[in-house]
């Protein structure tokens, strides 16, 4: 099975403090996104007991590269609303000096997970309710990998969203691509 990603705006709760620790949800629960998926609460539990156990943690990737770790998730938890993330960017590498200017400008509005699906039913309305997820990373990313759940902001244009949509999936595509090389 090939890594998937769920992009999810910071939107409501997101911190970003002069000393560049970010928190905020990377996956809200019981939302259907325009894939027509819907992650279950629990969703998460044995992939984070399972990296507990073994000591690691949940990567912190820039746009989902494996090759730019940009700092580390101090923190990954589920709640009753969704996935949680606390960490902290590091500025002693470019792209975390970036990443910290990008948000505080707010350049950069979202985080997107890299996992694969464990285990998935669907559902009465054809939705694919995911019940058991294996988490490999949290990006910050410009552009969402699953561009379909990005939610335009008031005014702007649906079709220059669209062009920037396809764009985001051909660098996406290319990058794939290219790490099977």
């Amino acid at each position: 099975m090939d890594l998937e990603h769920k992009f999810a705006r910071f939107g409501e709760g997101l911190s970003v403090t002069e000393d560049a620790v970010i928190e905020g949800y990377a996956s809200l629960f019981g939302q259907v996104d325009q894939g027509s998926d819907v992650v279950q609460k629990g969703a998460y539990r044995g992939s984070l007991e399972g990296l507990a156990t073994a000591g690691q943690r949940v990567k912190m990737l820039w746009q989902h590269d494996p090759a730019q770790p940009i700092g580390v998730w101090d923190e990954v938890r589920e709640d009753d609303r969704g996935l949680w993330v606390k960490g902290r960017l590091l500025k002693s590498t470019q792209k975390g000096r970036e990443a910290a200017e990008l948000i505080r400008a707010g350049a950069m509005d979202g985080l997107s997970i890299g996992y694969r699906t464990k285990r998935a039913v669907k559902n009465d309305k054809g939705q694919r309710v995911l019940t058991e997820l294996e988490l490999w990373e949290v990006s910050l990313v410009t552009f969402p990998m699953l561009p379909s759940a990005r939610v335009a902001a008031k005014g702007v244009d649906p079709e220059a969203e669209n062009t920037w949509r396809s764009i985001a999936e051909v660098f996406d595509h290319a990058r794939q691509e290219l790490a099977r090389t």
